[in-house]
């Protein structure tokens, strides 16, 4: 995995690609570029996260973690209109993308930041990611420490089964948080991440 897809500025210069977002009923012309992750494509890993993970319950604010060029914000904001979807991702070429393609597709309900533009107060009613496993084990810790405690609901996660899919859930589990695998499709996990006192794991 090419590190510039976690900095800030990309090292790749611009070259946008069109693409198309055909999944689980939307179907959306979109932009993507280089120095984002995907360019030209719905990565494998997404669309097993969308096809497979339950749509979001009714109302709240939703989060997009590493949102790349913006597929599973643009899915939840379509599905769930009057919610306020952020997509939320330190790169911000990709964050350029998730805006042009938001327009595109006449959504107002997405916000594109960077982590620290989200307001502390902001609290989520549940959160889909396809995490940066490529970025460390430890960074990705992390991350997931610092989101998880900010969503009141399910948060739903597509891991490689090759990249520590069932390790990550053994961690999960060990920091207080109930871990349920929806689906294993395409040599992907689907993992719903709820907070629980008794913590553990179901498989």
């Amino acid at each position: 995995m090419n590190q510039q897809y976690f900095a800030e500025e990309p090292a790749t210069p611009s070259a946008p690609e069109p693409a198309r977002l055909d999944v689980r009923g939307l179907s959306l012309s979109v932009t993507t570029d280089s120095g984002v992750f995907a360019r030209g494509r719905l990565d494998k890993g997404t669309r097993v996260l969308l096809e497979h993970a339950p749509e979001p319950e009714r109302g709240g604010d939703l989060l997009d973690l590493g949102c790349g060029w913006g597929p599973i914000a643009l899915w939840l904001a379509t599905i769930r209109r009057r919610s306020t979807v952020w997509a939320v991702d330190v790169n911000t070429r990709a964050l350029g993308l998730v805006e042009q393609n938001a327009r595109a597709a006449g959504l107002g309900n997405i916000r594109a930041c960077r982590p620290d533009e989200v307001p502390d107060d902001v609290r989520f009613a549940g959160m889909w990611s396809n995490p940066p496993i490529r970025g460390g084990k430890t960074a990705l810790h992390d991350l997931l420490l610092q989101w998880l405690p900010r969503v009141d609901g399910p948060s739903r996660l597509v891991v490689a089964k090759n990249l520590g899919s069932d390790s990550l859930a053994r961690w999960l589990g060990d920091q207080g948080y109930r871990v349920s695998r929806l689906s294993s499709n395409a040599g992907f996990r689907v993992l719903e991440v709820v907070l629980d006192a008794g913590g553990g794991t179901e498989r």
